[in-house]
């Protein structure tokens, strides 16, 4: 076959996906997709120098991800005569955002959840007010970003019912002094909505919280009907299975995309059991491998322990290290 015969599959970018369903943007244009059952499958080979042995398949095994396929997904696909598709490859990515598939009680082996792939950031979003901010929550969307390389804005809203809660800036305060970019916001008087509206340009940003943090308002604040259009196919999550039954990125008018998840009332993290949590904390990074057990050190009780010793002078605020000792008992 000539070069000039040779006509390579279509690539596009996942936008919007539900159960089976994937829609893939290319030039333009939309294809709804489905996906090809290999991609569910991995093909397991000898273990052996690939020159000494004819390369042969000698298992077949399901893969231990919920769904190949992610919204900011780069695909190839077999194009249908009805104007749909067959997606038949997934491109390699640069970042993904993944979780712990939440499983019942009895329940061994959880699988990966990839929410979105090829993002840039992730936009923690807590209410400064009803509801209550949750800091330890606040803390697992961090260190979850951490774990990909992914840099993370925290996003507070509805500062006009909290603005002179001194616990709330002291909170915040921490954040900041730790390194993390904290943007204050009010959709009542539109206070840092044009700074948040800077982080988001020409990136594809996630936006994590809870219901009732307000990210519906915010959403329409930076960009007004974006944030009914998001609630309007937002997934379902229910306590135990969290299935998001539909994701969606949406491009923004100031550029860039953003994807809105469910509200989640938890969130499994995912891939850091072999870690030293510590190493996800910046302000306690720099301390591991400075114990007097070095890597061996687990933080809670040792002699010796440079990030104790850290807390007990103020160094390290002792919320946030109650907050890694808790993620490191799950």
């Amino acid at each position: 076959m000539s070069f000039e015969s040779y006509n390579p599959l279509p690539e596009g970018m996942v936008i919007r996906k539900s159960t089976g369903t994937y829609d893939v943007l290319v030039d333009g244009t939309t294809v709804p997709c489905e996906i090809s059952n290999r991609l569910r499958k991995e093909l397991i080979y000898p273990i052996a120098d690939p020159s000494s042995i004819r390369p042969r398949v000698v298992a077949v095994r399901n893969i231990q991800t919920i769904d190949p396929v992610a919204v900011g997904d780069r695909v190839r696909f077999l194009p249908g005569n009805n104007g749909c598709g067959l997606i038949v490859e997934v491109l390699p990515r640069r970042s993904r955002l993944s979780r712990c598939e939440a499983t019942g009680p009895f329940e061994r082996h959880a699988r990966e959840q990839v929410m979105v792939a090829n993002l840039d950031q992730v936009i923690p979003v807590m209410a400064a007010a009803q509801p209550e901010p949750s800091w330890n929550l606040l803390d697992r969307y961090l260190v979850s970003a951490a774990s990909l390389d992914l840099p993370a804005v925290i996003c507070i809203t509805k500062l006009d019912l909290a603005r002179a809660n001194s616990n709330l800036l002291d909170a915040l305060g921490e954040y900041h002094r730790i390194g993390y970019t904290v943007v204050l916001t009010s959709t009542q008087t539109g206070e840092g909505i044009a700074e948040l509206c800077s982080h988001l340009q020409g990136k594809l940003s996630v936006f994590m919280g809870k219901s009732g943090v307000g990210k519906t308002t915010l959403l329409n604040a930076i960009q007004p009907g974006l944030g009914l259009r998001v609630g309007e196919v937002s997934g379902v999550t229910g306590k135990g299975r969290h299935t998001t039954t539909r994701l969606e990125m949406f491009p923004l008018d100031c550029g860039g995309h953003v994807v809105d998840t469910p509200g989640m009332r938890e969130f499994g993290l995912w891939g850091v059991e072999e870690l030293d949590l510590a190493l996800l904390f910046p302000e306690m990074k720099p301390l591991v491998g400075a114990c007097r057990f070095g890597l061996d050190c687990s933080h809670t009780h040792e002699p010796g322990c440079a990030i104790l010793k850290a807390v007990k002078k103020g160094a390290i605020s002792e919320r946030r290290y109650e907050s890694m000792i808790h993620l490191g008992e799950e």
